[in-house]
């Protein structure tokens, strides 16, 4: 007998969209499925909301409407931020917030390539290094503290996790050899690679799905409000610190910190709340909770694999779009097109600025347009200003390329918190989008070593400098493309209401799927009827 207590569930119908609950006069006896591991049965519930139209057809993405219908809708942006609570600002606001502290952490090696190449005396395809082994064991924190999170709750692993990042953060200030540097970045690389999944959950479930696409953007570009804090700071404190590039380090640590006190003031996500009252109610115990977690994990896995599989090949494109177009940059326009560190810190200031521009507004209209298709834009209008981001040599021109091609790379980018907390397993968001995001990570962290490699072969005409405008031009246009593809391979569950889905020490919440929390269709939802009944009557 299950632990968890769930009322009579009703017989669905299976539609090529996914299930749909009956009328109650019709509700039939007690159905139990086992989770089917057939591409065919995951395909079918792959486009959520397609209505008559083939699998083919709906692979195209096209223009369209989240199906919100049931739900009061405004285009209207102002009216969207008027929708979410204070509170629900405050846990925003706290997402936002650890996600600007990662970006500003892991950007500090590239802003200090040259001073840290010159302090451990070393080459800076060396220190480029140090980016690598970050990106590689990023995937091992986003599985152990997305596990944690989806299994304890947001609050405490967000926090702790948090601790860790200032604590590897200021051990990188205190490095005195390349060989300490090293070991401290790829622990430093641990800690960060749970941050992402954990920050998006925190901020997204929390909030009207009404306003997601907009907070998503807003969300997103907090890495790149981190990277424009940082090179604030590279180009002021660090400039006059008698600590030099230490300092940097040792000011990411205080924001680490202080994010990790911010969220520790905060409650959990009431999902959890709700889900530890019916434990309670039930008298389940921590290990019985676990029990039923680890079996979950197994549905989900058994009843995902293709949205698996899809997920870090879309992820490993979007990473070497990000990490192709931001690693190398400031290197590119000290080395290629010969600007002063102070100019490189300026134009990377002003890329940043068309970043988070660019993510808010695709963000935003993702929300009426479509994850997909919105997505796909963003890839062409990229595509169209590499030429103004590779060819100009002064820093008018440059400045305006690195503006122009980062709000394409982050517009994009800003989609991807929402789209990838749709589609994911609803009871593992933390996990499965974490996981998703930082073995995208992992097969693209040779980005930086890839163009700076390839920066010893291909040179300007004095066969000296390496010719970093064309080794980017090239990288990124191929990412593109690959790109494109499994953008029209992707799944779809725009307007997902997956803050209404079980958590996953719940029975049943691993075989959930996604198309049944979209448009008010959800299938868990009466799960969580006598919850809400107990809530009404409290009040």
């Amino acid at each position: 007998m299950s632990a968890v207590h769930e009322p009579p569930k009703e017989t669905f119908e299976t539609t090529a969209t996914g299930p749909t609950p009956p009328h109650p006069a019709d509700a039939g006896p007690i159905v139990h499925h086992a989770p089917s591991a057939s591409v065919k049965d995951q395909l079918a519930g792959w486009h959520a909301g397609r209505g008559n139209k083939s699998f083919a057809r709906a692979m195209v993405p096209s223009w369209k409407t989240p199906p919100t219908q049931a739900e009061p809708e405004t285009k209207n942006p102002f009216k969207l931020i008027a929708m979410v609570s204070p509170m629900g600002w405050l846990m925003f606001f706290s997402g936002w917030f650890a996600w600007t502290c990662d970006g500003y952490d892991y950007f500090a090696v590239s802003l200090t390539l040259t001073l840290l190449a010159e302090s451990f005396n070393v080459s800076k395809t060396a220190i480029t290094t140090a980016i690598t082994l970050t990106l590689l064991f990023r995937s091992l924190g986003a599985l152990i503290f997305g596990v944690l999170a989806d299994r304890f709750g947001r609050k405490w692993t967000l926090v702790c996790n948090l601790i860790l990042i200032c604590v590897f953060e200021l051990g990188s200030g205190f490095c005195n050899t390349y060989s300490q540097f090293l070991a401290v970045r790829s622990l430093f690389g641990v800690a960060m690679g749970g941050i992402w999944g954990q920050s998006a959950a925190t901020a997204l479930e929390n909030v009207p799905p009404q306003a997601r696409g907009l907070l998503s953007g807003i969300l997103q570009q907090g890495y790149a409000a981190g990277y424009l804090l940082a090179a604030v700071i590279n180009l002021t404190v660090v400039t006059y610190s008698k600590y030099t590039w230490r300092s940097l380090y040792f000011i990411g640590a205080g924001f680490s910190l202080a994010a990790a006190i911010l969220r520790a003031f905060l409650p959990e996500s009431r999902q959890f709340l709700l889900a530890r009252e019916e434990a309670k109610a039930s008298n389940m115990t921590s290990s019985q909770a676990t029990k039923h977690f680890l079996r979950e994990v197994g549905a989900m896995l058994k009843t995902n694999w293709v949205r698996c599989i899809w997920a870090v090949c879309m992820m490993t494109g979007f990473n070497f779009f990000s990490h192709g177009s931001q690693d190398l940059y400031p290197t590119y326009l000290t080395t290629t097109k010969k600007l002063s560190s102070a100019l490189a810190s300026k134009a990377t200031i002003i890329s940043n600025c068309g970043a988070i521009v660019g993510g808010t507004i695709a963000g935003y209209a993702s929300q009426y347009m479509g994850r997909r298709l919105a997505i796909f834009v963003c890839l062409v209008y990229t595509a169209c200003w590499i030429p103004l981001w590779i060819l100009p040599s002064s820093f008018g021109g440059l400045s305006a390329g690195g503006f122009f091609i980062q709000s394409g790379v982050q517009g994009a980018w800003g989609i991807v918190p929402i789209y990838l907390g749709e589609i994911s397993p609803p009871a593992f968001r933390a996990s499965f989008a974490g996981l998703a995001y930082q073995l995208g990570n992992m097969a693209s962290s040779g980005a930086a070593q890839i163009e700076a490699d390839a920066g010893a072969s291909l040179k300007l005409a004095d066969g000296v400098t390496p010719d970093y405008a064309s080794i980017q031009g090239i990288l990124i246009g191929a990412v593109i493309a690959w790109m494109m593809v499994f953008v029209v391979l992707g799944p779809e569950a725009d307007g997902s209401h997956f803050e209404q889905a079980k958590v996953a020490f719940q029975e049943g919440s691993g075989a959930a799927g996604t198309a049944e929390l979209v448009d008010g269709r959800v299938e868990g939802k009466p799960h969580m009827d006598h919850v809400e009944n107990r809530e009404k009557s409290a009040v």
